[in-house]
This record gives C-alpha cells, structure tokens and sequence, in this order.
C-alpha cells in the first residue's frame, strides 16, 4: 500500500479521496473513544476506586488491546448489513461514497448527543447510517426500494441491540440484591465518603470491571472501525486488499476444494429447468441483476441455482494452479472476491428460503466451506488494527467528562455505591464480552445505563426522570436520525464523486 502512496501510481485525486476516507474512519473511532469512556470509568471514578486521569489512561490502554485480540467477527458483522451491489462495485466510487455517508452521519449524531452529555448508542447510530444507505441505494435506477438492505441481518443485529438494556437493567438489579444478601459489611452498600476508597476486595472487583469493560469495548465497537477501513482501502486499492494475499498455499487448497465441494452439494439438488434460465457455464463475470431476478413462468429456486454454480466455475478457474494468490493478476484480484461475496450471499438466501432441501451434514459442508471462501476476502492488516486502535485509545482520554457526569450523577438520585458500580460494571463486562465473542455488535452504552438504572431501583434510589427520558428519547431517536442524516449524503456524495 504505502509504495502506491509514494509513487503516484494512485492520482492526486484518488490519494486525496483515500486520506479523506480514512481521516473519516478514525474521526469515528476517536468520537466513539470519548463518547463511550463513560461505560468504563463511571462507576470507578465515582466510588473513588481510581482517579479520574488514572482511569481514563488505564481504559484507553485496555480500548488499544481489545482491538488487537479481539478478532474481526462484529467487523464482518456490520460489513454484512451493506448492500452486496455496493460491496461488489468496481470501478466506481459508489461504494466509498457509501462509506463517507454512513461515516459522516455516524459522527454528526455521535457529537451532537456527545455535546448534549447524552449517552446515546455508538452501535445503534452506525447501523441506522448503514439502513439509511442502503434505502437510499435502493431509490437509485435499477433497484426496488428497500431491497439495498439486508434485513435478515439488520434484524438479528437490532435484536441484540433492543435485548441489552434489557439484559443490562434486569440482571445489574438482580445481581445488587444478590450482593446485599452475601456481602453483610454495610460499607459496600454505601456511597463513598470524601475521598476514600472502597474496601479492598470491592475496589478489586471495580477496577477488573472498568479493565474488563475497557477491554471489550475496545473488542467491540473497536471492529466497526477495522470493517470500514477495510471498505475503504478495498474500494481505492482493490489490487492491494481485496484479496488477503498472506494466504497460506494450504488454505488456497482449501478453497479450491471448498468450491468443488460446494458444485457437488449443489449438482446433487438441482432441478431440471428450462435451458435459457441457465447461467453459461463457466462464466466469469458477475451477472446482472435482470439475470438474477428469475422469469415469472420458472421456479426461481432452479435458476439461482444455476447462477451460483456458474459464480462457482468462475472461482475455479480463477484459482486453478494457483497455490498463492499474489499468482493472481492484479486486474483478476476483484472480480475473485467479487465472485465469492456473491456465491457466499446465494447460499445465505437459498439456505433460508429453503430451496436447497439439504441434511444436516450437507448444511455443515455448506457452513464449513463457505468459511473456507470468505477466509480469503475477510482479513484485516495489522496497521488497519493499528490506526482504529490509536484512534480509539486516544479518544477514550479526550472529551470523557461530559457523559461521565451524566452516568454517575443524573440517572439516580442518589450518589452511587460500591455495591451498585460493581454490579453493572460486572454486567456490562460479562454482556459486551460475550456479544464480541458470538460477532454480536452491541450498545455498550444501553448495556451501563440501563445497569445503572436497574441498580438505583433495586437500591430504591429513586431515578432523575427527565433525564432518564431525555436519555431515552435520544435512544429511540438515533436510528430514524441517522436514517435521515446517511440517505440524503449518500446520494448526495454520489452524485459529485460520479
């Protein structure tokens, strides 16, 4: 990549539109850094287990490694709620486009509630950006609105959004009862005096949680970032990073066999059709949406499966003796992962629209090999890991106090114990690390709120009201906000990047 920056190879406009992406992709992470610090150092800083520079420093430290070991599942997670027209575009600027808008949208809404000291989901205002793409791409020639989105997965990623505050507040006010019942010394259950820290094992408990939730903040909302990075660099340097070209000779054998596995599943279940709904065999290219969209007198099931062994033979052809795939020409590079993201985007619609009847052990050849595809198309670089761990560490030291003032102070009415920070800390810790784990990306921010809010009822703390609902309120706001933010600047940056 950083030879092509150098040798004028890319355009000054190209190298221009590449830095203004990427300045992009980091200005989200680093908002997202000092709009999210609350979740991690709140309860620490109020209960006086560590002081406030001491907390955020040591919560930007964690953000920084859970980046690095957190893998890429909720990066994919989220690239998988885009449009495959935009993700398979070449030669175009739709996509970066399509990037910018949901990126520009993302960070307008994330400083405005940021301003306001609101602490309103960073996850639920990227996926409302991505919708309001993808919606807006389904207005322009050749779509049917609405069809631009992929809803299946925009609705398994809402249902986690929607559960966690739900989980965040049911579980932190079971659990505070728990530790009233175990813990009988009366100092855990009260609000700090002055200055003085918790007891030993509590103040423990309270920093492992503000390191916990740190760390898979970072594993988290730190993948969003890599994701449109890789977007980015894909759309303007597809030669250098549409393919993972580190590939081992032994996973590019895998593939190859993956795909003639997968001809094999779909050979033995196809059904005869008429001869001019065929995909010609052997066909490289991608086809065209009239070519995807079955006649009206066929069996559609019969046609895309013929389409998806066609996009199967172009694989093969593209990978046959090849044992790298830096063997691959530069110009062949995209049409590959083009080809993969469509093959792999059929067997997800077949497999739920159930027109392949397949066994349990034919769906796990299926599952298996298609990992097997996308191994070489999902992959990040470590710089990519470096920048969005950079961007988000230095944020979680920047601009934190806003929202930890609301976290800590306005949601109850009472000041907060070391019982009630522990328990939505211990929560949120447990709720955010399992989603990364499972590829799940959600609201850090919903998951401590709503823990804090569960706390100070079964506290019997009494909760301040009004801001309890200008905090929801700003919730329910975010998606059809961010909807009507990203649509209007994808179309908008469209048309001048044309």
């Amino acid at each position: 990549m950083f030879e092509m920056l150098f040798d004028g190879s890319l355009g000054a406009g190209k190298l221009t539109l590449l830095f203004l992406c990427l300045i992009a992709a980091c200005g989200f992470e680093f908002v997202n850094g000092f709009h999210d610090t609350a979740n991690a150092v709140a309860t620490v800083i109020y209960t006086k287990s560590l002081r406030p520079w001491t907390s955020v420093i040591w919560s930007g430290f964690c953000n920084f490694c859970g980046v690095f070991l957190g893998g890429i599942g909720v990066a994919l997670s989220i690239i998988n709620l885009l449009p495959v027209d935009l993700l398979v575009s070449s030669g175009s600027n739709a996509g970066l486009a399509m990037v910018l808008a949901l990126l520009l949208a993302a960070i307008i809404w994330n400083l405005g509630t940021w301003y306001f000291g609101i602490p309103a989901s960073s996850s639920h205002t990227l996926i409302g950006a991505i919708i309001g793409v993808g919606l807006a791409n389904s207005l322009t020639a050749g779509h049917q609105f609405g069809d631009g989105v992929n809803w299946a997965k925009a609705g398994e990623v809402g249902l986690s959004l929607l559960i966690s505050p739900l989980v965040g507040f049911s579980l932190s006010y079971l659990l505070l009862l728990l530790f009233k019942a175990i813990i009988k010394n009366p100092k855990v259950h009260q609000a700090p005096e002055g200055e003085t820290p918790p007891p030993l094992a509590m103040r423990a408990l309270l920093i492992l949680t503000c390191t916990g939730v740190s760390f898979a903040h970072g594993s988290n909302d730190g993948q969003k970032g890599v994701g449109l990075i890789m977007l980015i660099l894909i759309g303007v340097l597809p030669a250098s990073f549409a393919l993972n070209l580190e590939q081992s000779p032994k996973d590019v054998e895998h593939s190859i066999k993956a795909v003639a596995e997968l001809q094999t599943v779909l050979g033995a279940h196809r059904r005869t059709a008429p001869l001019s709904d065929m995909a010609t065999p052997g066909k490289v290219n991608s086809p065209t949406a009239q070519e995807l969209k079955p006649p009206a007198d066929t069996v559609g099931a019969t046609t895309n499966v013929a389409i998806v062994q066609s996009e199967l033979a172009g694989i093969a052809m593209l990978l046959n003796g090849k044992t790298s795939l830096a063997e691959l020409p530069e110009s062949q590079r995209w049409e590959l992962r083009r080809n993969i993201l469509l093959v792999d985007n059929s067997f997800a619609k077949m497999e739920k629209e159930g027109a392949l009847q397949l066994s349990a052990a034919e769906l796990a050849t299926v599952k298996s090999n298609r990992k097997s595809l996308r191994a070489l198309t999902d992959y990040a670089p470590a710089f990519v890991l470096v920048m969005v761990a950079l961007s988000l560490g230095l944020g979680t030291m920047i601009g934190w106090k806003r929202i930890v003032v609301t976290v800590g102070e306005k949601i109850g009415k009472e000041h907060l114990t070391y019982s009630q920070g522990a328990s939505a800390e211990l929560v949120a810790m447990g709720t955010i690390g399992l989603a990364a784990f499972s590829g799940l990306p959600v609201s850090t921010t919903h998951v401590l709120s709503s823990g804090i809010a569960g706390t100070m009822v079964a506290q019997k703390s009494g909760l301040q009201l009004s801001v309890v609902q200008k905090i929801a309120t700003a919730w329910v706001l975010t998606l059809p906000a961010c909807i009507a933010l990203a649509g209007p600047l994808f179309l908008l940056l469209r048309s001048v990047m044309q």
